[in-house]
């Protein structure tokens, strides 16, 4: 499992998965708002399977 998600890519899916969640927990959007578990643990990781499925990386080339 090689890391393919980048800096910018990583804050976004954890700022994001985070509000979907707080959301959820404050009854302002249905039990859909538990899908924000997927961005916030897909920036946790730094690894998206479909960014590999796709062939797919947002990290900078390393040299």
């Amino acid at each position: 499992m090689q890391a393919n998600v980048g800096g910018f890519d990583r804050i976004a899916r954890i700022v994001v998965g985070l509000v979907l969640i707080a959301l959820t927990l404050t009854g302002t959007i249905g039990v859909w708002g538990w899908i924000g578990v997927v961005p916030l643990a897909t920036g946790a990781l730094g690894f998206c399977p479909l960014y590999t499925m796709l062939g797919f990386s947002s990290c900078p080339l390393k040299k």
